[in-house]
């Protein structure tokens, strides 16, 4: 997710599947009577149990062990225990999103998402008997504003909101949630809003719940919509960003196209133009009253909790919720698809096509097998596009995916053109393969695979507590939270699927019923920007406080120590004939992650990433390349080359009783692999069809731009290969840099269930070694550039909005810097409470995304460097700059600020703890810095002793009053290259100079 308000866009992810809903085998705790429920099986039975005076039912076998309480409200409450690390994530779900706006207030749950975030009578406010009025006036005012049709009047109207919204703000406390939410400890604050569903997150520290449900009951006992006009000119900044972004552009006509009647297409989350123009307060708090009510909602937690107590305190946090009847969204059925329906989309990035079938609801025996079948197209190693297109490099790149909604999913299938091919062609090789599957012409063993990879999937899943609560949360909003035992069952109920019913089920939904998306580069003439409106800047009241927020602060809280890494005993060193072994054990499960780790990359060779790109279409002369893919795939295990600037990591990964399958297979594929003339044919094909993708990526432009403000004007960014240097490339130079690779030194990293001394035997025996290693290649180095004037850079692109990168390269890396610029990052420009944020986004409406910090670099050879960010409308890049550029040179004090931000600082590092391999790439981390020891230690000591004039100071000498380079992305249609050059000398970039080629 970007950004805290998240207008979630479809992105495929390359495999089907629910994540942890796709649950195998594990072991319940209980107590006390037990009632069985009914599962024909009997594996995955749902169970009735109570403990601490509170009943709740749960799934036999279910390995997240989750207990499904529903209080006396009709509040859902699902909890899932995990002690890895003292912290609980959290996902506070509402079955309301934008299949339940009204049809002439479309955006209105998105709306209503943002302004949960804006406080109650009791916080945010310093005066709410004083504040009251204003919003009262304000209400009528919009319902004035809305009503009125001739602009002038609307102008007027609108001169009116601003004006009492003003007045309204000397009584607002923004952000107070945000800052609360600092102080507990919180990480991630966030929500987003989607078809289906209004869901807010937070990650906290274990010993801080007390207060956090204190703040949350609150926060939705009565929330007030204050501070309304900045925060709906932050939804502006957030459609004009969906109007640049050509991926939402598909998604919106996808839908609009499979579902012409009902919501899931005639409504998208953001809303309309003319609805975004007209919101309606009174309009908001109806939908609230109608959907924020208990019987709608989850509590979801997953996480270091006692589920007795925790129960106890969640049920006490919202018993003040009142039930309500709800009439959610029930489409009446969409009548077929009879023939394909053809959309043309236009936009300035790369082009591609989609192919689209609406598919059945998430509770059917259907959506099941689909599952299957999108992992039988696509699961990113051994599925009928993966094999057949994407690893004979007949296209692009191709994947499917299967979107799942509660009365509806989309399984869709996306490729992309290789040079001169023509998005006809790639339509023409997609359909192939879904007739492919239609005859069933597929490897029976396919799903017996998908199910073990899916199982393997889940072991690494249950590791983190987002994922658990998101699969928790996915189950609340589609009411398959009732059905938790199918979704236990899920990968189980795969496993016995027939090919037979695939091709049934295949047969009935792929047909000529689809809807076929061509994605061509061109001007996009429909657009409709949202315009700026007159904004004057509204009052924050920075570093005040309500009377709720202090009493919050003084509510007592389990303290947490922190536990410092130890590199010395935390990692066993060992070695494998002359390789260095760093072993960590794995004493959990019986999953293993291999790797060869050589600090050498493209800067000592160029044609590393090339070669390692080109591993993956290579056979041996026993083993063709799609069988090795095969192979990986049916034993559950992966390989990985990737090749940086700097080093090259080879991990394999997969079930410890399949490592000396994985390992030989691929120490054969690496040192036997032969050269294939057509393979490499193609690979060059793709990599300058993707180098010039690039130039038509806005983000990938900027990148260019931060590199050549960086370093110059010969750069990391732009000294990659030439064309002519591809095009020369043999395939014997490929493989001769593959054979020979291992001959490098290299250090041997495992984490899993061998014991070491067990470990280093079967390594020695697997991993063949030479009698002593060849030295590395030279390294080329980039020297960084020294910025005595303010410049700035800019490149042209076709957008509403423009986007700004500052950049000063500043002081040589010091550790005893870290502490002040830890400190002074979370501050400044770091969240949602930082002073850039709150002036720029929350008073001045300036910007939907913005933010700003003093770089850590990654080695101590490095320099720190100065970023920020701004990305707003076209009209309003001189006022974001010279924003910007205020707080770069006059940093706003606020002790309550400073205070927040050095709590933050603390319980992050009182509650991170490092798991599985983790700690052998932060020892390796801390190396390349010339460290051997944890640095938080002393960051963490020194934090009680820095004050607000310790960041003041930091500011001054770091930051205020620097040269900085200006890296701006806009359309040169839509800014005036004057504004530009009154900020510095202004040098124009051509692609070629940003990218090299």
């Amino acid at each position: 997710m970007i950004g805290r308000f998240l207008l979630f866009v479809f992105v495929l992810s390359f495999g089907g599947g629910r994540g942890l809903a796709q649950v195998g085998a594990g072991k319940q705790v209980g107590a006390g009577k037990q009632d069985s429920g009914t599962r024909m099986d009997g594996r995955y039975v749902w169970k009735r149990d109570s403990s601490a005076g509170y009943a709740y039912r749960y799934v036999t076998n279910d390995p997240m062990q989750t207990r499904v309480y529903t209080l006396s409200n009709g509040l859902t409450v699902l909890l899932s225990v995990n002690h890895k690390e003292p912290r609980v994530a959290v996902r506070i779900a509402v079955r309301a999103g934008s299949n339940t706006d009204p049809r002439d207030h479309t955006g209105l749950a998105h709306y209503l998402e943002h302004l949960l975030f804006k406080g109650t009578d009791r916080f945010g406010t310093l005066d709410w008997a004083k504040e009251k009025p204003y919003l009262d006036k304000i209400d009528g005012l919009y319902e004035e504003y809305n009503s009125t049709k001739d602009p002038v009047r609307r102008k007027a109207i609108y001169h009116r909101i601003d004006s009492v919204s003003g007045l309204a703000s000397h009584y607002a406390i923004a952000n107070e949630y945000d800052k609360m939410m600092a102080d507990i400890g919180a990480q991630g604050s966030n929500a987003h809003t989607w078809v289906e569903e209004t869901v807010y997150e937070e990650d906290i520290p274990s010993g801080a719940m007390d207060k956090f449900l204190a703040v949350q009951a609150e926060r939705y006992r009565d929330p007030i919509f204050r501070l309304f006009h900045t925060e709906l000119e932050a939804v502006y900044e957030e459609k004009n960003r969906g109007l640049d972004n050509d991926g939402v552009k598909m998604n919106e006509a996808m839908n609009a196209t499979l579902f012409p009647t009902t919501n899931y297409g005639q409504q998208t989350t953001i809303g309309t133009i003319a609805d975004l123009k007209n919101p309606s307060l009174k309009a908001i708090r109806a939908y609230y009253h109608r959907f924020y009510v208990p019987n709608n909602m989850a509590v979801i937690m997953a996480g270091d909790f006692d589920p007795d107590e925790l129960i106890k305190k969640v049920d006490r946090a919202f018993a003040y919720m009142q039930p309500k009847p709800v009439q959610l969204y029930t489409p009446a059925p969409e009548r077929d698809l009879t023939a394909p329906v053809v959309k043309t989309i236009y936009g300035p990035s790369a082009e591609n096509v989609r192919i689209a079938f609406r598919t059945p609801a998430v509770n059917t025996r259907d959506a099941v097998v689909l599952d299957l079948i999108a992992s039988i197209f696509s699961n990113d190693k051994a599925g009928l596009l993966d094999l057949n297109l994407n690893k004979q490099q007949r296209l692009q790149g191709s994947q499917a995916e299967l979107e799942q909604y509660k009365d509806y999913g989309v399984l869709v299938f996306v490729g992309s053109p290789r040079q001169g091919q023509s998005l006809e062609q790639v339509r023409d090789l997609l359909q192939g393969q879904i007739a492919l599957l239609k005859k069933g012409d597929f490897d029976d063993s396919l799903v017996k695979a998908i199910v073990a990879n899916g199982k393997l999937s889940l072991l690494e899943g249950l590791q983190k507590n987002e994922a658990r609560a998101v699969a928790l949360m996915e189950g609340f909003i589609q009411h398959r939270d009732t059905l938790w035992d199918k979704d236990v069952a899920e990968l189980d109920e795969q496993a016995g699927v027939s090919k037979q019913e695939i091709v049934s089920v295949a047969n009935k939904y792929l047909k000529d019923n689809y809807v076929l998306l061509y994605k061509r580069k061109g001007e996009d003439k429909s657009i409709v920007k949202v315009d700026k409106p007159p904004i004057t800047p509204v009052e924050t009241n920075a570093g005040k406080q309500s009377p709720f927020v202090k009493a919050v602060q003084a509510m007592p809280v389990t303290p947490v120590s922190p536990q410092w890494l130890d590199f010395n005993t935390g990692i066993v060193r060992s070695k494998a004939g002359i390789a260095d072994v760093l072993y960590v054990p794995n004493k959990e499960n019986e999953l293993f992650h291999l790797y060869y780790r050589l600090d050498m990359g493209s800067w000592n060779n160029r044609l590393l990433p090339m070669a390692a790109q080109y591993l993956q279409y290579l056979g041996t002369a026993k083993h063709p390349t799609d069988e090795i893919s095969r192979a990986f795939y049916s034993i559950a295990c992966a390989f990985s080359v990737n090749a940086t600037t700097e080093t090259t990591t080879i991990s394999i990964t997969g079930l410890q009783e399949n490592f000396g399958r994985a390992v030989s297979l691929f120490e054969d594929v690496i040192r036997n692999c032969l050269p294939d003339s057509g393979a490499l044919m193609a690979l060059k094909d793709r990599l300058l069809k993707s180098r010039a993708n690039n130039k038509l990526n806005k983000q990938a432009i900027m990148q260019g731009l931060i590199n050549y403000a960086r370093y110059g004007a010969k750069n990391p960014f732009n000294s990659g290969l030439t064309g002519d240097e591809i095009q020369a490339m043999k395939p014997e130079d490929l493989t001769g840099i593959l054979h020979s690779l291992l001959d490098y030194p290299h250090t041997i990293i495992y984490y899993g269930p061998l014991a070491v001394d067990s470990f280093t035997k079967t390594i020695t025996a697997l991993h063949r070694l030479p009698a002593a290693f060849t030295a590395y290649p030279e390294k080329v180095r980039f020297p960084y550039a020294e910025q005595s004037s303010s410049q700035v850079l800019f490149a042209d692109y076709d957008m509403v909005q423009a986007e700004i990168c500052w950049i000063h390269n500043s002081g040589g890396y010091d550790v005893r810097k870290e502490t002040v610029v830890d400190l002074f990052d979370n501050y400044f420009g770091g969240g949602m409470g930082s002073v850039v944020f709150q002036t720029l986004r929350e008073s001045k409406a300036l910007a939907y995304s913005t933010f700003a910090g003093y770089e850590t670099p990654a080695k101590k050879e490095d320099p720190f460097y100065i970023v920020a960010y701004i990305g707003c409308q076209a009209d309003k890049m001189n006022e974001a700059i010279d924003g910007m550029n205020a707080l770069l040179n006059d940093l706003p004090v606020s002790e309550k600020g400073f205070e927040l931000a050095r709590t933050s600082e603390k319980k992050d590092i009182e509650t991170q703890r490092y798991t599985g391999d983790e700690i052998i790439f932060a020892w390796l981390g801390a190396r390349q810095k010339g460290l051997d020891y944890d640095e938080r230690k002393p960051e963490y000591a020194a934090l009680d002793g820095m004050t607000m004039n310790d960041v003041k100071q930091f500011h001054q000498q770091e930051i205020a009053g620097k040269a900085y380079t200006y890296c701006v992305v806009a359309s040169e249609k839509k800014i005036k290259m004057e504004d530009l050059k009154k900020k510095g000398v202004v040098k124009v970039l051509s692609l070629q100079e940003i990218f090299g080629y």
